[in-house]
């Protein structure tokens, strides 16, 4: 069991099994040779489960490989998924009933793995027994009180995340970072307004299914006005492909996933280097002396030199000493002049903390209706 990890939030997995696998649905794809008139191949398109609640599995069959590319089991036969399943094998196993369901064979673990060497020029292909994961999305749920997500992720924003850049998206409602081609390769991270997630897109298809009077949609509003009441901030890792087999973290049975408990937690680390403050404003200069980052006051007036230049579209030479000698003063203050300026998150006025906005991982509340994991899973016609 995860400590950091709240939540197992999306899993990607394909499995390659030893008999073929049956056809769903009423459609097939056929390659067919245009001058023989034979048919070379035939295939199916990818089928969606279909559960209660608007949710949905995508399943791709592909000769004897089972492939799920698209699911979270978390919401399932569920309204939300604020809280959800936290292993790995609890997710395996809604898929699995899923699986049993449409009549396919179910994930196993992986006993063994081989390796098969190509020909010359052609990387060598890996293999194993059981299911493969592809992607895994673990989450946590901070809250920062009410009317206050939108400060903590402008203030997330001007933070670096390992070696990528934070992208704060215009509504304010999601930071993320990426590489500086704009891509995450490796891992997605990001921090996003839990209630603006659910009122955009969970209480409208809600609300068109079950009607603003119904059970389920006021249920659902519940949840909501909980998340803004505490103010819910999402973390949420996206663990992809290169990073997993990096890692050896691609075979379910055989992989020692504690490891992501601990980024989890590196990434939830980021808390520790912002301050989401209030109402105090110190200039710059006041800033660098008060909190002892320059001992004079010609010093600080050099620092926040660079720091007026930054803010006006100013680049510099990161490898010159004094560059080097006045980011390493900034960064202090949460400033780094080696990324672009943003001035919808600075001013030549900073706040100086005067209330503290606490943050506190969030706990499942008394009347919420965690997942049972033996439910029995609804097909919908």
């Amino acid at each position: 069991m995860f400590n950091s990890i709240q939540l197992i939030d999306g899993l990607h997995m394909y499995q390659d099994h030893d008999t073929d696998l049956p056809f769903l649905g009423d459609t097939r794809q056929y390659t067919v040779d245009v001058q023989t008139g034979d048919v070379i191949s035939e295939s199916q398109p990818s089928y969606t489960f279909e559960g209660s609640y608007t949710t949905s599995i995508l399943i791709r069959l592909s000769g004897r490989r089972v492939t799920i590319s698209r699911g979270n089991p978390s919401k399932v036969n569920r309204l939300d998924n604020l809280f959800g399943h936290k292993t790995i094998d609890d997710f395996v196993f809604v898929y699995n009933q899923i699986l049993l369901s449409l009549g396919l064979p179910p994930f196993t673990k992986c006993t063994k793995v081989w390796r098969l060497t190509g020909k010359d020029g052609k990387r060598v292909n890996t293999f194993s027994d059981g299911a493969i994961i592809t992607e895994i999305h673990t989450t946590t749920n901070k809250y920062v009180g009410k009317g206050n997500v939108k400060d903590y992720l402008r203030g997330l924003s001007t933070q670096r995340l390992r070696n990528s850049i934070p992208h704060l998206m215009p509504n304010g409602c999601t930071v993320q970072w990426l590489s500086k081609l704009g891509n995450a390769a490796l891992v997605h991270s990001s921090v996003y307004d839990k209630a603006n997630e659910i009122e955009l897109h969970q209480l409208p298809k809600i609300k068109r299914a079950f009607g603003e009077t119904s059970k389920e949609y006021q249920q659902l509003k519940k949840v909501h006005e909980y998340c803004l009441e505490k103010g819910v901030a999402r973390f949420e890792n996206k663990i992809k492909a290169r990073s997993l087999k990096r890692q050896k973290l691609n075979f379910w049975g055989l992989s020692d996933y504690s490891i992501l408990d601990q980024q989890q937690n590196d990434f939830l680390n980021i808390n520790n280097k912002i301050n989401i403050n209030e109402n105090i404003m110190k200039t710059i200069n006041e800033q660098l002396k008060e909190e002892g980052i320059c001992t004079s006051t010609q010093a600080a007036n050099a620092t926040a030199g660079y720091y007026f230049q930054w803010l006006h579209g100013q680049t510099f030479d990161l490898h010159k000493r004094q560059v080097k000698e006045h980011r390493a003063r900034l960064r202090k203050l949460n400033i780094d002049i080696a990324e672009t300026c943003d001035i919808t998150k600075h001013s030549i006025i900073r706040i100086k903390e005067a209330r503290e906005i606490e943050v506190a991982t969030l706990e499942c509340p008394d009347w919420y209706e965690l997942p049972v994991k033996n439910s029995h899973l609804r097909l919908v016609a």
